[in-house]
């Protein structure tokens, strides 16, 4: 049905029915010139719902689930830079008819790269581990495609997998307040439009706790409206949001805030974030300004791909109790509703 509504259905954006798979937010300034030079079939048969591409990832490997056209793939190539590397993994046929298109001239005419850094996969996002390495990619990325899939426990378990200790799962996708009905779940078009499997955030947060990503952080959050009168009266008092996760693979994690008295510095390091680094939605270091921290997150700063960027004064030798982290709602972006509680051990 996935392959049917993204292969022949969907011919661009422009046959959307909902705004649940269009992007939000305007994109930082490094993004947007990222996009110029993406090539313009890619574009127009871009899907996503938000921007999960983060600053500071030159020279790792990043791995896209369901690239679709490759879009993030083509900002992505340009942000790893020529020593690091872009996997895009697709099951759609017509979607990585564009997406491999343009590689070689992009890479070799537009980047100038002696060698491409990037290449497409044929393949589902549930069967990772049959196309690569355990701890092989250093970063992975995704953009309104885990909802998707009818089995998102494997999906977050595969990555989980092939991620690198201190690696990193950084996605948007879409959610929802509540358990949805059969009705909705297998409803052709709100499958196709991102919303029929959009799961519960609870439901959400179980399951990446149960894989190993024990501390899931909320960077973004967005209402999404539907307008269409028809899709409307079949999902009654829903509310969907895009949100944009952080999911951290590191073997000391906790699935609470812990206090050891740890301090962290974030050293400015990053060329778009000269000011602050905003961790999450409650987590903002301002640069050399000392933050006290959990556990959690001084292993999210210190012990990640982020380590090169901060520095962690202190370790886990003496224990204080329980962070003083109170729960915090992320601010949707629409009317100043509060979203559902759906964060992780510090949110």
């Amino acid at each position: 049905m996935v392959q049917k509504y993204y292969g022949e259905t969907l011919q661009s954006s422009a046959d959307l029915k909902t705004d649940a798979c269009c992007t939000a937010v305007a994109p930082p300034k490094t993004i947007k010139e990222a996009l110029k030079k993406v090539p313009a079939e890619v574009m127009d048969k871009y899907y996503g719902c938000g921007s999960p591409l983060p600053f500071g990832i030159e020279g790792l490997t990043v791995l896209d689930l369901g690239s679709g056209s490759g879009r993030d793939c083509y900002v992505a190539a340009q942000l790893v830079g020529e020593k690091g590397k872009v996997i895009g993994i697709d099951m759609t046929d017509e979607q990585l008819a564009v997406s491999r298109k343009y590689v070689d001239s992009f890479c070799a005419e537009t980047m100038e790269y002696k060698e491409s850094n990037m290449e497409f996969i044929k393949g589902f996002i549930e069967l990772l581990p049959e196309y690569l390495e355990p701890e092989s990619v250093d970063m992975i990325i995704s953009n309104c495609v885990v909802n998707l899939s009818p089995r998102k426990d494997q999906v977050l378990s595969g990555a989980y997998t092939v991620l690198k200790e201190g690696g990193e799962f950084y996605f948007s996708d879409v959610y929802c307040d509540r358990r949805l009905s059969d009705e909705i779940r297998n409803h052709e078009v709100l499958v196709g439009e991102c919303l029929g499997g959009a799961l519960y955030t609870e439901d959400f947060r179980r399951i990446c706790q149960s894989v190993g990503f024990s501390d899931p952080r909320i960077l973004a959050v967005n209402e999404l409206k539907v307008q269409d009168p028809e899709l409307m009266a079949i999902l009654g008092n829903a509310k969907f949001y895009s949100i944009t996760y952080r999911l951290f693979k590191h073997k000391s994690m906790e699935d609470k805030c812990e206090d050891f008295g740890q301090v962290a510095i974030y050293k400015g390091t990053m060329s778009e974030h000269p000011d602050f680094y905003d961790l999450d939605d409650h987590h903002r270091f301002i640069t050399n300004k000392p933050m006290l921290v959990c556990g959690n997150t001084a292993n999210m700063v210190g012990g990640t791909w982020l380590a090169p960027h901060f520095k962690v004064l202190g370790d886990t030798s003496t224990h204080y109790g329980l962070f003083d982290c109170n729960p915090i709602a992320a601010a949707v972006s629409s009317g100043g509703d509060s979203a559902p509680s759906v964060g992780g051990a510090c949110c």
